[in-house]
């Protein structure tokens, strides 16, 4: 038997070191947490992605008293690129919580299911690496550049 090391890298940052663009994208994701439907966890999700032509597009968890038939905010809006811009490449994905049960000492990186989504995502821009940024702990960001970070053994067919 043969020992794997995977090092994955992540990056706890304040939002002062966002860049402009970062900045911006981060912004639409919150205001996209503000239109989240909602009502059953009052965890609002909001995601916004970074287009390489610059276009922001913005998503929210949409839940449904059908469970599991909501999605989250990540699979949200990379869906929505994938049917409506699919030949565009995403440069940053940025996600944001607003919710009173938000808890300051966790990170609030992407679910399982939207990890796979993401890695779908960046396999079909040729594994161009998607710049993720998520918030926690406390008041800081944490970045990572490219899903195998978040899913170092990702589900590919081909």
């Amino acid at each position: 038997m043969k020992k794997m090391a995977i090092a994955p890298e992540f990056y706890s940052f304040p939002e002062t070191s966002l860049t402009s663009s970062e900045a911006l994208v981060l912004a639409e994701a919150r205001k996209a947490a503000l239109k989240a439907h909602a009502p059953y966890s009052r965890f609002f999700v909001g995601a916004a992605v970074q287009l390489e032509s610059g276009e922001i597009v913005a998503g929210s968890n949409q839940e449904n008293a059908s469970y599991p038939s909501g999605m989250c905010a990540e699979r949200v809006v990379l869906n929505f690129v994938g049917a409506t811009h699919p030949e565009a490449k995403i440069k940053t994905l940025c996600i944001a919580v607003v919710s009173k049960f938000k808890d300051a000492e966790r990170v609030y990186a992407p679910c399982g299911g939207c990890r796979q989504v993401i890695s779908e995502s960046q396999a079909r821009q040729n594994n161009e690496p998607i710049e993720i940024i998520f918030e926690g702990p406390g008041d800081q960001l944490t970045r990572c550049s490219g899903i195998e970070h978040l899913l170092p053994f990702t589900f590919q067919l081909f």
